[in-house]
């Protein structure tokens, strides 16, 4: 062997080495990278979980519990996702560019299965039992649901609700809405329709119990439609608990809901409709078309996603409603509402079991309806 060939093979065995040098540096830097990557979430964690304990047990002043609340809460999150982002940017592009979305993303996950995901797997469990959750009962639950005299009046109202209460509401708001943008007063009416938005539920019930109070004939009225009624020559009436009309004595606390979400519905539908190109409707009063026909073949096809989106998210409500019935009747004088029974059964009654039924049959409910506020969002490109 010559001389050239004896240095091209010690290069060679040099370059070999300083691989393997290489590679063994980068199986080094990798276990560094993982025992950093787990133990830094896992210190940070532990930070967390300390000072959930802290909040939980301390006996100290408010004023330092509401402060380590707060650093501990905003400081956490931002924390978590400093560690994580760092973590998930130290990796090679391909796996930072699949990862990074899951950083941002991932504290909402983990809030969602905790909070959602686990109490619904939790809560349907729990309906399979018994009322003290000991004996297994399989389906019962569910079939007394279904047959239970006050559980199909609960599922009655339920229906009057979203018939008069959620289409009165879209009505009413985009019929307000379409009025009030050709009114030189628009801001003030709008102002003055929007107003109830800004009261709770358990306001307005108790607002409008004064509305409807009665007392005996001999007395001053204090409600206004029975002091209406009585200026008419009429005999006050208990409006909401009138058994005698029942189940049309609901339609007294849908008119609540009416009265709250009007300016809802009529705030959406004001922007869509301000959202029209003004040349398409000018170009359909130049072919002759009257604001009837401009109202139902532009602005309804036009707007018709905010419309299904506000439809869909009254009836949501309107399934779940519970503040307003409880408050201006408690459930009684056949008002039920499934929402009033589950909280009957899981809080009064103390029947577990069934409360939970309930809750699992209003959630399957209201499932079908957000499916489909989803999909129309999709095929709007607006999700």
């Amino acid at each position: 062997m010559n001389q050239r060939e004896t240095f091209d093979v010690e290069e060679t065995k040099a370059l070999e080495g300083s691989k393997e040098a290489g590679a063994g540096t980068k199986i080094v830097a990798w276990i560094v990278r993982l025992i950093v990557a787990i133990v830094i979430p896992l210190l940070a964690f532990a930070v967390l979980y300390a000072g959930f304990i802290f909040l939980r047990d301390s006996d100290a002043p408010k004023w330092l519990i509401t402060l380590v609340a707060i650093v501990w809460g905003v400081g956490g999150v931002a924390l978590l996702y400093w560690i994580f982002n760092g973590i998930v940017e130290r990796l090679p592009d391909l796996w930072t560019a699949r990862l990074q979305p899951f950083v941002f993303i991932g504290p909402a996950v983990a809030i969602l299965t905790w909070y959602l995901a686990i109490p619904v797997v939790r809560t349907f469990r729990l309906s399979l039992f018994d009322r003290g959750a000991t004996e297994f009962v399989g389906l019962s639950n569910y079939v007394a649901i279904f047959t239970e005299r006050l559980m199909r009046e609960a599922f009655r109202n339920n229906i009057m609700w979203i018939i008069f209460g959620a289409t009165l509401s879209v009505l009413f708001g985009l019929l307000i809405a379409v009025l009030a943008d050709r009114s030189r007063w628009e801001r003030s009416s709008k102002s003055l329709i929007f107003l109830p938005m800004a009261i709770s539920f358990v306001g307005a019930g108790v607002i409008w119990n004064f509305m409807y109070e009665v007392r005996p004939p001999e007395l001053p009225q204090i409600g206004l439609l029975n002091a209406i009624v009585v200026g008419l020559g009429g005999t006050p009436k208990p409006w909401t608990a009138w058994t005698a009309i029942s189940p049309w004595n609901n339609l007294f606390l849908i008119v609540i809901v009416i009265w709250l979400q009007v300016g809802f519905a009529m705030v959406l539908f004001s922007a869509a409709l301000k959202g029209i190109p003004g040349e398409l409707l000018e170009a359909g009063r130049v072919d002759g078309a009257t604001e009837v026909q401009i109202f139902f073949r532009i602005m309804i096809p036009y707007i018709m996603g905010t419309i299904i989106t506000v439809t869909t998210t009254i009836v949501i409500f309107t399934l779940k409603i519970f503040d307003v019935v409880w408050v201006m009747t408690g459930g009684q004088f056949g008002t039920e509402v499934i929402a009033t029974q589950f909280y009957r059964q899981s809080f009064v009654a103390r029947n577990s079991g069934f409360g939970s039924a309930i809750a699992f049959i209003l959630l399957i409910a209201v499932i079908p309806v957000m499916i489909y506020n989803l999909r129309q969002f999709r095929e709007q490109e607006a999700f």
